[in-house]
This record gives C-alpha cells, sequence and structure tokens, in this order.
C-alpha cells in the first residue's frame, strides 16, 4: 500500500507461486478499501497481506502506523483475513527480477507478488514447523 499506487499480486490455489495481479492509483482509503475488497471477492482469494514498512534495522516509521490503520481498516470492511508482512526489500526484489528480464523498471504489482511470495513462504515453513 503505497502512498501514489498499490500493487497487488494473487497465489495459485496451493499458495506457492504469486503472480503480479494490477496496480491500482491511491485514491484514498474510501476508495481504495472498497475496491481491494471487490478485487479479492471477485478473484475468490482466501485473505489479504499488507506490506508493512518497517526500516532496514526494524525500527517502525510513519509509514508502518499508516499500513497499521489501513489494514485495520481493510480488515474492518471485510469478512476475509487480512495480514500485515514485512515488506523490507520487496521493491528491490522486484527490480531484480525484472532486470533479469530485461523489461522496464520495477512496478507495485512486481513487489507486491514478492511480498506474497515471502508471506507464503514464512506461512508453509511455520506449518511444517507443527
Amino acid at each position: 500500500m503505497g502512498d501514489r499506487r498499490i500493487g497487488l499480486a494473487v497465489s495459485d490455489e496451493l499458495g506457492v507461486i504469486a503472480t503480479p495481479l494490477a496496480v491500482l492509483p491511491a485514491a484514498g482509503r474510501k476508495v481504495d478499501i472498497p475496491a481491494i475488497v471487490a478485487l479479492a471477492e471477485r478473484e475468490g482469494v482466501a485473505g489479504i497481506v499488507v506490506g508493512l514498512p518497517i526500516r532496514d534495522d526494524g525500527a517502525r516509521t510513519e509509514q508502518t502506523d499508516k499500513a497499521e490503520r489501513f489494514a485495520r481498516r481493510l480488515a474492518a470492511a471485510t469478512s476475509l483475513p487480512v495480514r500485515l508482512h514485512d515488506e523490507r526489500y520487496t521493491t528491490w526484489e522486484a527490480q531484480q527480477r525484472r532486470a533479469g528480464r530485461r523489461r522496464g523498471g520495477p512496478d507495485d504489482a512486481e513487489a507486491a507478488a514478492v511480498l506474497l511470495e515471502s508471506f507464503l513462504a514464512d506461512l508453509h515453513f511455520r506449518d511444517a514447523g507443527d
């Protein structure tokens, strides 16, 4: 969830592969939240992951608080589970992927796919430990 754009990604039914889906122009929570909920319902997703911006040293920022508020408001607008996940290095990873494919610069949907893959990997790792 950015100030200017919101990258969206979805995973396959097994929760293994994340694919960039779309980029929404950020228009404020009163527009963004219903748009995300409608898209989630249309795509039939099982949950929503919101990127949690944290500094490299683990410190919180103003953006951290903003993302948490957005996630709470999003959770109140849907029956789907909404989870926050550390988004450090997602833009960098998206840039590396796109550079490797010799396509243009990174986009927010690619970064969202990186975030979702990280979330899913952590989820599978936790499940494997049970």
